[in-house]
């Protein structure tokens, strides 16, 4: 949020008047400017021609220095020069009270309650506080007050008047800041870069990786239907009567060899059939043979 946008706006009525306003009229200006709700930057009503002339009279010099005050200054600075300057009235030392909070802020974010006491001249903390919370409805700055810790957080301020002593100074500090950006940048950049090249020399990898994994499972797959055909339905049924041989303990014995195993298959699937046959053919025997037993009659 742009704080302080409208601030220029409300000091025009005042830029537009001070075109014709000379000598007592232009030095009622400045008061009235000092005083009015909402104008809180002055630079450009400084700079009007018949406001600078001020500084050549005795008499009305006292309020060109208040206008540089309000533009410029802060509180303090009014406690230190009060006899040089016009008595202010409740307005102008509130509105001054804000514009030294946002100079303050433009030197630490933090504020402890402490310093805003001493620096506003405040007389507890329950006004300070109600000062500090009327600025921000104002936006005048954003903040947050920390009754806990006893402190102003602030997290950004109006922009206040710069003194023409001071230019070179903010340009300076401009100029740092601008270095000190682009730095980031370049940095940022190359973090940047070389994330992309790792990312890419992991996909190859994985690329990579991927194929040959690929490759030695077709390699697998092909070995093993290979070694399958060559078996043949033969094959698989010796492999089978080896494991029952195997899960009946009758494969393990040493010394059989092949002969035992081909006897013992041929044993255990064709002597059945043998037997049965041998058993059919003496039951039909003895049958004939037999003499047959004739029954007695009574």
């Amino acid at each position: 949020m742009d704080l302080g946008s409208n601030f220029s706006a409300k000091l025009e009525p005042f830029l537009l008047m001070a075109k014709s306003a000379k000598g007592a009229a232009a030095a009622k200006l400045i008061q009235d400017a000092t005083s009015a709700s909402g104008v809180l930057v002055f630079s450009e009503l400084l700079e009007m021609p018949n406001i600078q002339e001020l500084g050549k009279n005795e008499h009305h010099t006292k309020f060109l220095s208040l206008l540089q005050l309000f533009a410029y200054k802060t509180y303090q600075d009014y406690v230190q020069h009060k006899d040089a300057l016009p008595t202010l009235n409740a307005a102008q030392i509130t509105k001054l009270k804000y514009l030294s909070i946002v100079s303050l802020a433009s030197e630490s974010r933090i504020l402890p309650y402490t310093t805003l006491l001493t620096q506003l001249d405040m007389p507890n903390v329950r006004e300070l506080e109600d000062l500090i919370i009327d600025a921000i409805y104002q936006d005048i700055l954003h903040g947050k007050l920390d009754q806990k810790e006893e402190q102003l957080e602030v997290e950004y301020t109006m922009g206040r008047d710069v003194e023409p002593s001071r230019v070179d100074e903010l340009l300076r500090a401009l100029q740092n800041w601008a270095s000190t950006t682009s730095q980031v940048l370049q940095t940022l950049d190359s973090k940047i870069s070389s994330i992309a090249a790792d990312a890419a020399s992991q996909k190859t990898i994985q690329a990579e990786y991927d194929k040959a994994l690929q490759h030695t499972l077709k390699e697998v797959h092909d070995k093993s239907s290979k070694d399958g055909n060559k078996g043949g339905a033969g094959g698989s049924r010796r492999t089978a009567f080896g494991d029952i041989q195997e899960r009946m303990g009758l494969g393990g014995h040493h010394g059989e060899g092949r002969g035992g195993g081909r006897a013992m298959e041929a044993m255990d699937v064709d002597e059945p059939m043998i037997e049965g046959r041998k058993l059919r053919n003496r039951v039909s025997q003895d049958s004939a043979t037999k003499p047959l037993r004739k029954k007695n009659k009574f």
